[in-house]
């Protein structure tokens, strides 16, 4: 009973091929799907196509967080760029439209293991196509691919706040000035460099009671650098502001000066006769205020203005009295800045 209990126990040469050709055809089937899986979830062009499909979706942490995209000390210097460079726009609603109808046009191995995938994508009106060189790092579990950009595919852009430090881009506001110091920090217009996300479309502006810029558009193609200049204009409360300065400063105090020659002002006239009363002044026409950028502030050319004087006078020939009323065209000029606190100087010239 014994012996036959044990020849029982024993595999026939059939169920072990068998399972051998089972555990084969197991073996065989996990390679081939592991296979499958770096072929396309796991596949170079897969790689690139989550990074576009990041940026579509606004997703702006997780594509700054795909290897190769940040940039080190090493990298800042080897692009000539500085190492405190601004990052302020690597995060969501910035970017005013990223890639979409994302398309694998092409993907090539080379022997060091190395890809470049080439993808066509629209960008805002625009049909692009970009090749990407991506490079194996340490796989997922030691059996599945994983990449990074073999160049960073961020982009730099330089922008010039002109008039204004401060610009918006998408929903956030930017001081230009923020890593600046000392002489720099006083500059009419600022220029400063920022990462941006590749490839992806930015619209830059600024908008405040006494400045505007017009929104200006920007494409910022991977690895490569862009130049946008924010122009800002005095609004029309702005213009409204001075104005109001420039009529109280003419009317209370220039023509409140009972003299011929107003002290400090643009106008005054010199009569030949006797003056025997105070003379009056009245402002017929005041300068229309004007702005226009210079290096350093905003100027106003000298704008004409009418200026109206009553005064009664004694003629020196024969003794008449008599009231001159008489106008007075003079010319005003002046320059105006913003000050920090949002409030307006101004200097007349």
């Amino acid at each position: 009973m014994g012996s036959s209990g044990r020849r029982e126990g024993r595999l026939s040469p059939v169920a072990i091929v068998g399972w051998t050709g089972l555990a084969v055809m197991l073996v065989a089937g996990f390679l081939a799907a592991l296979g499958g899986l770096n072929q396309s979830l796991y596949g170079a062009p897969a790689f690139v196509e989550r990074y576009l499909d990041a940026i579509a979706r606004d997703d702006i942490v997780n594509a700054a967080a795909t290897p190769g995209v940040r940039l080190d000390e090493g990298d800042l210097a080897g692009a000539g760029l500085p190492a405190d460079i601004s990052t302020a726009m690597l995060r969501s609603n910035v970017v005013e439209s990223g890639p979409e109808d994302v398309r694998v046009v092409s993907d090539e191995a080379h022997d060091d293991g190395r890809h470049t995938v080439t993808v066509s994508y629209r960008l805002d009106a625009s049909i692009v196509q970009t090749a990407f060189v991506v490079s194996p790092i340490e796989p997922l579990y030691g059996l599945l691919h994983r990449w990074e950009f073999a160049t960073s595919p961020l982009a730099v852009i330089e922008v010039t706040a002109a008039q204004s430090p401060l610009f918006t881009v998408g929903s956030l506001t930017l001081d230009a000035r923020a890593a600046k110091t000392g002489d720099d920090l006083a500059a009419f217009t600022q220029t400063t460099q920022y990462l941006a996300i590749a490839p992806a479309v930015y619209e830059f502006g600024y908008q405040s009671t006494l400045l505007e810029a017009a929104p200006v558009q920007v494409i910022a193609e991977p690895g490569a650098r862009a130049a946008v200049t924010v122009d800002s204009l005095p609004t029309a409360a702005f213009l409204e502001r001075v104005q109001v300065k420039v009529d109280e400063y003419l009317v209370d105090q220039c023509a409140s000066q009972p003299v011929l020659q107003p002290a400090g002002c643009p106008f005054g006239v010199v009569i030949d006769d006797r003056v025997v009363g105070d003379p009056v002044w009245s402002i017929v026409e005041s300068p229309a205020v004007t702005l226009v950028p210079s290096e350093s502030r905003f100027e106003m050319p000298p704008t004409p203005g009418l200026a109206h004087i009553s005064v009664d006078v004694q003629s020196l020939f024969d003794g008449a009295f008599s009231t001159l009323e008489q106008d007075e065209s003079f010319t005003l000029a002046l320059e105006a800045t913003v000050r920090p606190d949002g409030s307006i100087s101004i200097q007349l010239r």
